[in-house]
Parts: C-alpha cells; structure tokens; sequence
C-alpha cells in the first residue's frame, strides 16, 4: 500500500531531522486518517509534492512567481492520487517549467524528502479552506531552458543561491534553502 511506504519516508525523514517531529506526527496523524489523502477531493486536506530545483551546476534555483498566490515559491502541485511524492514533484516541475529532464537527489541514497510542510489554504470559490500536506524533493534540472505555463505562473526565475535571502521570504522556502546550502557545502567537502 502506497501510504505505508509514504509513512516510512516520513519515520525516515524524522530521523535526519528529529526538531521537525511535531510536523511528522502531523503528517502521519493525517495519512493514516484518511485513506484518500493522496486525493484533491480529501476535503480536509490533501498531500501535495513539490520540488526545490537546482540548475546542473548548483549555483542558481528555480522559483516561480505563483499566480494563484502573487508570491514567490518552490514549483509544485496536487498527487492527484499518485502516492509517490518524489514521481508527483518531479511531473509539477515539468508541468510548470516545461523541463523534461531532472535527477533526484536522494538523501544520502536514501529515498529521503528534502522536507516537508503543513500550511493552510484559503477558501476559493467552491473550494473550502483546507490544508496541503506538502512534500518537497530536491530535483537538479539538466538544462536551463524555461517554458512558463502561464495558467500556473507569472514568471519563472533562476536565483542564484547567493541571493537566496531575497526571494525567500516563507519560512518553510528558507528552511529548504538552507537544507540545500547544507547538502551543498557537504558535497563540496564530503568527511
């Protein structure tokens, strides 16, 4: 079943980051609430995957300026009944960016999110207030070459990680940035 091999990532990820445990237990508490939380139609809330995209030298990342939102974010969307997060993140990057390749980086060969995060939606429409349950990858874009959709986004940009401060302004995207400053700086200098 997709949603224990979900919940094992997340007893994983809690592992790599054991100050991020009320949040696992928010996750896991949900998942196994609700058979259906890989479903946009899961009223309460929805799991989501994202991506923090690294270009191939690992100087700049992708951020799209949301249009929903008018914010600056990480590229990503709804599973739509996909319970691989990893397979969902890296389907939204596409979509959104029009990058047909991208390789995962997976946490120490480890099937490992990047991070993850539980935040609000607002009501829209027909649509009631409900959370996303997002899961965000870390994808390394094979080529710099953009498509924006523009149903999804205002704008795509490539931010080089030295002006990282600029662009994230949610805690959740500073968060990940570090995480990715980290993982660099020990790819750089591995013990």
């Amino acid at each position: 079943m997709h949603r224990d091999r979900f919940l094992s990532q997340l007893d994983a990820y809690a592992a790599m980051y054991p100050e991020e445990q009320a949040t696992v237990d928010e996750f896991c508490e949900f998942v196994r609430a609700h058979t259906d939380c890989f479903e946009r139609s899961c009223v309460p809330g929805h799991v989501t995957g994202s991506a923090w995209i690294l270009s191939r030298d690992g100087r700049r990342f992708l951020l799209t300026h949301h249009r929903k939102l008018g914010k600056w974010l990480q590229l990503g969307g709804h599973a739509d009944g996909e319970g691989e997060t990893h397979v969902v993140a890296m389907r939204e990057a596409f979509e959104e960016s029009g990058i047909k390749d991208f390789g995962l980086l997976a946490t120490d060969g480890d099937l490992v999110p990047l991070d993850i995060d539980v935040h609000a939606i607002p009501a829209r429409g027909d649509e009631p207030e409900h959370k996303h349950y997002d899961v965000r990858w870390l994808l390394v874009a094979q080529t710099d070459e953009l498509t924006v959709n523009e149903a999804e986004s205002k704008e795509l940009r490539w931010v080089p990680m030295a002006e990282m401060d600029a662009y994230c302004q949610e805690e959740s995207l500073r968060r990940m940035g570090e995480k990715v400053r980290s993982i660099l700086a020990h790819m750089a200098h591995p013990h």
